[in-house]
């Protein structure tokens, strides 16, 4: 339970931190769409640990693809 809650703390800093990355070319929405859909494509792996960081660095390069 702990671990769940430490990555979902991870992940809400990660969608902060893109906000701020990314605040002047993608909506709110669509940040927190990328972070969600990058985070569920870890759902079933067993090794946690480093779930937040990968998610930031895919969800970082695709907001950076859409933003031209």
């Amino acid at each position: 339970m702990a671990d769940t809650t430490r990555e979902e703390d991870a992940i809400s800093g990660v969608v902060e931190r893109l906000k701020g990355a990314f605040s002047a070319t993608h909506s709110q929405d669509e940040i927190e769409a990328a972070v969600a859909e990058e985070h569920a494509s870890f759902i079933g792996r067993p090794v946690r640990e480093f779930v937040p960081v990968l998610v930031e660095r895919k969800a970082r390069a695709r907001l950076h693809e859409s933003s031209g």
